[in-house]
């Protein structure tokens, strides 16, 4: 696997080596000894949720305030425009997001660590996204912080209003949101 940090340098993006050939491809999603080896993280992950939406569906940015959970995210059908943003108060990147194009097509996936707010846009009729979280879900302790907000900043690469759902429509301003410390 090849494993590029992004301008926030704990958001990991891994491509995987793809074997194909006329009958198709084969490619290893995830292997424990090539994780920790090529991203020196003793990760566990402890729970897998995979999600179908359409065209125009934006999910997020959603976090868990206890129960932080770190994502390693891929999309298995489609096209997603995938984000992170650092909500630790005492990063140096703190409010700071990165965006990554993944897809069935490309294969990328995206580590998203323990400490950031998470969402995505759908960019394609649809799309299958795969996450695989190192913590369970913990519904009291979800937050959400509104999708478009000004002070991060994330530049969307939509040209529609997004579909959201009605958590995601009560999300809050960042400027509101509780952070980890």
């Amino acid at each position: 696997m090849k494993i590029t940090p992004t301008r926030i340098p704990e958001v990991l993006i891994i491509e995987p080596q793809v074997f194909g050939d006329q009958r198709g491809f084969f490619f290893e999603s995830f292997n424990q000894r090539d994780w920790e080896k090529e991203t020196g993280l003793k990760t566990v992950f402890v729970q897998d949720n995979h999600s179908r939406s359409t065209k125009g569906v934006l999910r997020g940015l959603h976090y868990q305030i206890r129960h932080a959970q770190g994502k390693l995210v891929r999309v298995l059908v489609g096209e997603v425009f995938d984000v992170a943003v650092d909500i630790r108060r005492s990063s140096p990147t703190f409010g700071q997001w990165v965006g990554v194009k993944l897809s069935a097509e490309n294969k990328k996936q995206l580590w998203v660590p323990a400490g950031f707010a998470h969402g995505f846009a759908v960019l394609s009729d649809e799309a299958e996204f795969l996450y695989r979280t190192t913590d369970y879900w913990a519904p009291e302790y979800e937050r959400g912080i509104k999708w478009n907000d000004s002070t991060i900043g994330v530049d969307w690469p939509v040209d529609f209003t997004p579909l959201l759902s009605e958590k995601d429509e009560k999300g809050i301003a960042f400027i509101d949101a509780e952070v980890y410390d």
